[in-house]
């Protein structure tokens, strides 16, 4: 069984609560969403099919613990499953980075799922699939990309309207192009929001490129 794989590659995790550790990203080739914001349009096409064996040799290869599925979107390729599980059966500490818009409810429950969910500034959220938030569990993680101070004021009556907060930890992070994280700071602080504000240590460190 095999997916197509754009790259497999050992980096700092720049995101989310395992923001600093070291972790092998597997980057799954392909997307069906085109957010304004995109940071790997190039893992849209390329990449070679990989057999589930070799990316888990190749994973092991790098002697360590956490692991990150991520894309484009990986659950646009099926057996991204049978990965996910796979990974979890070898023991290691998995993070799926999916779009929202693919449905996740048959992922591994060991996987803590990073759920993102799509604004109106990401041209997206059309394509949000609503049902996810039914099966997400406490330990996954929701993820909002704001571009500006209305993706924010949406996504605050959002959380406050489905209740998020009870459901698992929240994210915000501003998009690198286009929100000033002092911005997005100070929003959060005035309101008390109970989130977890984030920027990308990975483009801090190296940029915007892939590989990092």
């Amino acid at each position: 069984m095999a997916l197509k794989i754009y790259e497999i590659f050992h980096s700092v995790q720049g995101e989310s609560s395992r923001v600093g550790l070291p972790t092998v990203f597997v980057r799954l080739t392909g997307c069906p969403m085109r957010c304004t914001y995109c940071d790997t349009e190039y893992a849209f096409s390329g990449g070679a099919n990989m057999e589930i064996a070799a990316i888990v040799n190749q994973v092991k290869s790098f002697g360590t613990k956490y692991v990150t599925v991520t894309g484009g979107e990986p659950l646009a390729q099926k057996e991204c499953l049978v990965l996910l599980k796979t990974l979890s059966d070898e023991g290691f500490s998995i993070s799926l980075e999916t779009g929202g818009a693919m449905d996740i409810s048959e992922v591994d429950a060991r996987v803590s799922i990073i759920l993102d969910i799509k604004t109106p500034g990401s041209n997206e959220e059309k394509n949000m699939r609503w049902s996810n938030l039914d099966v997400i569990k406490a330990k996954d993680e929701i993820k909002f990309v704001l571009c500006d101070r209305a993706d924010y004021e949406w996504a605050k009556e959002k959380i406050a309207s489905l209740e998020l907060t009870h459901k698992c930890p929240i994210l915000f992070s501003p998009s690198y192009h286009e929100l000033n994280p002092n911005d997005l700071a100070k929003w959060v602080l005035e309101d008390q929001l109970p989130v977890r504000m984030q920027i990308q240590l990975h483009k801090i460190l190296w940029g915007e490129k892939p590989g990092v």
